[in-house]
C-alpha cells in the first residue's frame, strides 16, 4: 500500500513561531514513516512558504537560541493553486523568494492527502490556514474555521462559553486603537482604572492580548495604579489591539487534553494535569513565557494533577462541555481554574496546543494510555478518507 503523503506546516507569522518549530521537531521525530510520508513546509515570519533547507527535526529550544524558519540556498518557494485542490501545492525556483514571477517553471509537490498544521497563534491557529485548506478541499488535522477563530480570541471564547453556561474569569475588554500611544497609554490610565472599578474586578489583575498565546504580552498588576495598568495594557497592545483585563483567580490552574480525531465521535478527555512552578517562593511568579519554554528549572508537569478524583472528573466533564460548545474537532487543550470550593472555571482553549514530547497535551495522553507516536498517528488517520 502506498504511503499517505501528509504536508506538515510549521513556523508561521505569529509570536509563537519558534514554539511551532519545536513542536514540529517533536512530531517529525515521532513520525510513523512506514505509513506516512511527511512533506515539511515551513512558513517564515514574513509569510513565505518554504520547502527544503534546514531539517526541522533538528529544531530545539534551549534558551540560548530560538529556532526559526529561514530561507537557505537550498530552499524553494511553495506556490498554491487553489483550484487544483490536493494537487495544488507547487514549488518554484529559489529566485522566486526575491523576484515575483521569477519562477516560470513550477513543479508539483505531488498529491497531498492531508495537512497537519503544527502552527500556533495568529495566521495558523486562528482559522486563516484552516479556511485556506477548506477552499482547496484538503483535509487537515485539528479544529475547523469557527472553533479555531473563536478560541484564538479570548474575548469571544468567553462569550461562547458563557452562552453554554460554563463559568469563566470575570473580565473586561478594551479596543486600544484609539488610545494615546505616544504616552504609552498613560494618558488613558485613569480611564482604564475607572473601568476596572466599574467592572468590579479584584486585584491582582491579569492583562493580556485577546489574540495571542504562550503568555506573550501578559502582565500581572498587583495593586491599584493607573500607571501600572496603562503600562500593562500598552504591552499587551503590541500583540493585539483587543486587550483583556481579568480578575486574578485564586485557584489552581489545571489543564485537560481533549481528543476527537474522527468527525462525529464523542470527544475524550485525558486525565487533567498541572504545571507546578518550582519558584513558588517568588511571590509574584506566574507561568510566563520563560517558565514555559526557556527555564527548565522553573516548573514541572504532574499528570494526573494532585486533586481528589471527583474534582479531576469534574474538570474532565467541563473540558468536554467547553470543547463541544466551541464546535471543537481533532484536539484541544482546555485550561481551567479549580477554586478552593471545587468550582471549575475555563480560562482558555488552545486548539493547537504545544506539541513537543514534554508538552502538557502529549504527556496527559501518555498518562491516559496513548503514546506520543500513537497520538500523532490517530490524529492523521482521523482526517484521511
Amino acid at each position: 500500500m502506498a504511503k499517505k503523503r501528509i504536508m506538515v506546516l510549521y513556523g508561521g507569522r505569529a509570536d509563537e513561531h519558534s514554539i511551532s518549530c519545536v513542536s514540529v521537531a517533536g512530531v517529525l521525530n515521532a513520525w510513523n514513516s512506514e505509513r506516512f510520508e511527511a512533506i515539511p513546509v515551513g512558513i517564515t515570519k514574513d509569510g513565505h512558504w518554504v520547502y527544503g533547507g534546514t531539517d526541522p527535526r533538528t529544531f530545539k529550544l534551549d534558551g540560548a537560541h530560538m529556532p526559526t524558519v529561514e530561507i537557505t540556498p537550498e530552499s524553494r518557494p511553495v506556490v498554491l493553486n487553489i483550484g487544483q485542490g490536493r494537487d495544488g501545492f507547487l514549488i518554484g525556483e529559489h529566485e522566486g523568494f526575491f523576484t515575483p514571477g521569477a519562477s516560470e517553471n513550477l513543479e508539483s509537490l505531488g498529491h497531498i492527502d492531508a495537512v497537519f498544521p503544527v502552527l500556533h497563534g495568529p495566521y495558523g491557529e486562528d482559522g486563516t490556514v484552516q479556511g485556506l485548506l477548506e477552499m482547496m478541499g484538503v483535509p487537515y488535522v485539528g479544529c475547523g474555521v469557527f472553533a479555531s477563530a473563536g478560541c484564538m480570541d479570548k474575548h469571544y471564547t468567553k462569550i461562547l462559553l458563557q452562552a453554554a453556561g460554563i463559568p469563566v474569569a470575570p473580565g473586561i475588554t478594551f479596543d486600544t486603537r484609539r488610545y494615546d500611544a505616544a504616552s504609552g497609554f498613560r494618558a488613558d490610565g485613569e480611564a482604564l482604572l475607572e473601568a476596572v472599578r466599574e467592572g468590579g474586578l479584584e486585584y491582582p489583575l491579569f492583562v493580556k492580548p485577546s489574540r495571542a498565546g504562550s503568555s506573550f504580552g501578559v502582565t500581572k498588576v498587583e495593586e491599584e495604579s493607573a500607571e501600572a495598568l496603562a503600562d500593562a495594557v500598552f504591552e499587551a497592545s503590541h500583540h493585539d489591539w483587543r486587550v483583556l483585563i481579568e480578575t486574578g483567580i485564586v485557584a489552581r490552574e489545571i489543564e485537560c487534553a481533549v481528543f476527537a480525531p474522527r468527525s462525529g465521535e464523542a470527544p475524550r478527555p485525558a486525565w487533567p494535569g498541572e504545571i507546578v512552578l518550582d519558584h513558588a517562593a517568588e511571590e509574584d511568579q506566574f507561568y510566563d513565557f520563560d517558565s514555559k519554554y526557556t527555564d527548565s528549572t522553573a516548573s514541572h508537569v504532574e499528570v494526573p494533577a494532585k486533586l481528589p478524583e471527583d474534582v479531576l472528573q469534574k474538570v474532565r466533564d467541563v473540558a468536554v462541555r467547553a470543547f463541544t460548545a466551541v464546535d471543537g474537532a481533532g484536539l484541544s487543550r482546555v485550561d481551567t481554574f479549580v477554586r478552593p470550593d471545587g468550582e471549575v472555571m475555563v480560562n482558555e482553549i488552545n486548539t493547537m496546543p504545544g506539541f513537543t514530547p514534554i508538552s502538557m497535551y502529549p504527556k496527559a495522553w501518555e498518562a491516559s494510555g496513548i503514546s506520543y507516536p500513537a497520538l500523532i498517528e490517530q490524529l492523521i488517520d482521523g482526517v484521511l478518507d
